[in-house]
This record gives C-alpha cells, sequence and structure tokens, in this order.
C-alpha cells in the first residue's frame, strides 16, 4: 500500500494512480515487495528538524528516508519529502517539478530497496536507476 500524507503544507500528488502503479513497477522490478510505503510532504523547516532529531544533521535537505521493513524482501517505509527544496532542485536543475518530484520519490524507494548514495559509484548507479525508472513513467 503506498500513501501519500501532508504534514506541514498544502500539497496534492498529480495523477495518483499512475504514480502509484509506477512505484509498484520499481519495487517489483528491483526484487520487492511492496507492503506500506508512506511520502509525507513537508517544508524545509519541517524536515530539518527531523534530520536534526533523527540523524543528528543540521542542514535542509530534498528527503529523508526511514526503513521500517523487518523482512528482507519486503518493503515497508517512511519517506519525507521537502517540497521546497524538489522546487529548488528542480530549478537548478533546469527540470520541472513534476521530474523532479518523481526523480526524488523514486530515489526514496531505492533507499528502500538497498541502495547508498554515499560514494561516487554508489551515486552513479543510483542516478542511472532513477533516470531508468523516470523513463518509465
Amino acid at each position: 500500500m503506498i500513501n501519500f500524507f501532508c504534514e506541514d503544507i498544502d500539497f496534492k500528488v498529480s495523477q495518483i494512480r499512475k504514480t502509484k502503479a509506477w512505484l509498484k513497477t520499481i519495487a517489483l522490478n528491483e526484487g520487492f515487495e511492496l507492503r506500506d510505503l508512506n511520502y509525507l510532504f513537508c517544508s524545509d523547516d519541517y524536515i530539518l528538524n527531523i534530520n536534526r532529531q533523527y540523524l543528528n544533521h543540521d542542514f535542509y535537505t530534498d528527503i529523508l528516508t526511514f526503513d521500517n521493513s523487518e523482512v528482507i524482501s519486503q518493503i515497508e517505509g517512511d519517506i519525507f519529502i521537502s517540497i521546497e527544496r524538489v522546487k529548488e532542485n528542480a530549478s537548478i536543475l533546469d527540470q520541472t517539478f513534476e521530474t523532479e518530484l518523481c526523480r526524488v520519490l523514486a530515489h526514496g524507494l531505492l533507499h528502500l530497496a538497498g541502495y547508498n548514495d554515499i560514494t561516487d559509484n554508489e551515486e552513479q548507479q543510483m542516478r542511472t536507476k532513477e533516470s531508468f525508472y523516470l523513463s518509465l513513467f
């Protein structure tokens, strides 16, 4: 089950059915059963507070992913997305907001599927996966 929530902002995902089907496809293609996935849209300040409270990081970010799964082959998690960061990143990267939002939605799901983006090689692999899945949307 995929859920979309808003924390401290008013935001609606366009094309909800298409987006949910696409996210399910990503999970299946990566070999996972999608059990319970929550996307929580919020402001910069909201995500900064979460970053400070749970990760001891004192900086803004576009996304924070929390894995709640107890079974390796299943995806369960909470993904916080700062809509303000997504808008700014879209502008910086010369992308539409919708494209950047989809990239971030996929990014969080890929983290739950075991991908990281800490090293240069991991980041390149993550970007390749994101681009591939964006092409399927």
